[in-house]
């Protein structure tokens, strides 16, 4: 059984014609929809916007192994183990926060004083 235990492993697994090829399927079987997002009862779908040169501006979904790949390596090509994520739900699964993703507006220094 192929372990992938190493950033290099993993590298070659995520680059592999197979595992692309199964990306793609997972994105059209969610409709190209977030699957946290939609549990939530909100809307983020994938607008492939593109830049000038031609070239995707942002990857907005990612697909995710629910069951991570270097614990269960026999679920790396498993669909069920796999679901359309956007960037933002993927990163709160793995408890990546980012500084500007924490960005919260500032708070209103006056709103507690008395209004006449």
């Amino acid at each position: 059984m192929q372990q992938y235990v190493t950033d290099e492993q993993k590298s070659k697994f995520y680059s592999s014609y197979t595992w692309r090829k199964l990306r793609q399927q997972i994105k059209e079987r969610d409709n190209f929809e977030c699957q946290e997002c939609k549990r939530n009862g909100l809307v983020f779908i994938d607008t492939f916007e593109m830049n000038k040169s031609g070239r995707r501006k942002k990857i907005k979904l990612i697909v995710h192994h629910k069951l991570e790949l270097q614990d269960r390596p026999d679920l790396a090509l498993d669909v069920d183990n796999l679901e359309t994520l956007c960037v933002n739900c993927h990163n709160k699964l793995h408890d990546r926060y980012f500084k500007f993703a924490s960005w919260q507006p500032k708070r209103n220094r006056f709103a507690d004083d008395e209004k006449w």
